[in-house]
């Protein structure tokens, strides 16, 4: 009797060292400073550890699975850092203490692009996102339609969840927005007779139209200008996007032909929706214009991506006709 209850004591100390040994060894099995491993939504324990398992993030797999049972994996994007124990592993993923996603968007003219985007780095596929986008109870809820939604979406760099849903992703992005929105930026639109759509529709062609940030203000002028006598905008962007161009050198006078509400030649006042997606800076410059008298502006013919301004037409010609001879010299005829 006393040789069974020594060998009782020994074994139930050999299985607390062995549990003692596998909760603070290192599980992990790879050189690297760490690796990520994604456990998708849904995921069961067998599916969740051979995740694990071929990341080389489990060491002693019996440890693993007895501390793993005690709880519930939960979905994600995980950061497994070389030299980490059983235990802190099995606590992050008990505990669903992700790495974050940074996610950067910019450069973006339409819902599909964005949608693509956000496919490529989080968990939800890219049609899922793009359903959510076009939904129009979304729309409704956020004050937009299809042509404005792409308003909402202010580009900067967001950490997201990798498992984010789209209906999270866009009630994030209205808060961000109406954060953005403040009460000093409303009263400025208010000021300028316009709402925070209008202005970032407006904003929107002011990005297409240069790229140098000392000309936005003049040029969001010109257009506000025009917009207060009611001349048509006449901008080039709304008809590249009207046409499907991604980027174009040169515009046609047939482009201005196209029949499309986007077609500032045609129509006057401001298209339906942005063009792209407006950065805040642009938004910012049209809110904070300065006042002038200019109607009209043209690219400079050095091609340095400047603007020469004018206050008549006869000017505005000599300006137009000086960059028309540039691209012909250097053969840019679209």
């Amino acid at each position: 009797m006393l040789w069974a209850a020594t060998a009782a004591v020994l074994l139930a100390a050999g299985a607390a060292f062995w549990l003692y040994r596998g909760l603070l060894a290192p599980s992990t099995r790879f050189d690297e400073e760490s690796r990520v491993v994604l456990i998708p939504t849904g995921a069961d324990e067998a599916a969740a550890m051979d995740s694990l398992r071929k990341a080389g993030a489990v060491g002693d797999e019996r440890v693993f699975k007895a501390l793993v049972a005690r709880g519930r994996i939960k979905p994600g994007r995980y950061r497994i850092r070389r030299g980490m124990t059983t235990r802190a592993m099995v606590r992050m993923l008990h505990g669903g203490e992700q790495e974050p996603v940074r996610l950067t968007f910019t450069n973006i003219r339409r819902l599909e692009q964005l949608a693509g985007r956000l496919g490529r780095v989080l968990e939800p596929d890219s049609m899922a996102f793009l359903r959510v986008l076009r939904d129009p109870a979304t729309q409704r809820t956020a004050g937009l339609d299809e042509r404005s939604m792409i308003g909402l979406f202010l580009p900067n760099t967001y950490e997201f969840w990798w498992n984010t849903t789209p209906e999270r992703f866009v009630e994030r992005m209205r808060k961000e927005h109406e954060r953005f929105w403040n009460a000093a930026r409303t009263s400025k639109a208010d000021a300028l007779g316009l709402s925070p759509q209008e202005v970032s529709t407006l904003a929107s062609i002011v990005q297409a139209e240069t790229v140098r940030m000392a000309d936005a203000m003049t040029i969001a002028r010109v257009y506000l200008n025009r917009l207060r006598i009611g001349m048509p905008l006449q901008a080039d962007p709304t008809l590249t996007f009207a046409l499907g161009l991604d980027t174009v050198s040169r515009v046609l006078n047939a482009d201005k032909l196209v029949d499309s509400p986007y077609n500032t030649y045609r129509n006057t006042g401001l298209p339906p929706g942005p063009i792209n997606m407006p950065e805040p800076r642009f938004i910012d410059a049209v809110l904070d214009a300065p006042p002038h008298e200019y109607l009209y502006f043209c690219a400079r013919a050095d091609l340095s991506g400047f603007s020469d301004f004018s206050r008549t037409y006869e000017q505005h010609l000599v300006n137009a006709r000086r960059y028309q001879r540039a691209l012909n010299q250097r053969k840019i005829y679209r």
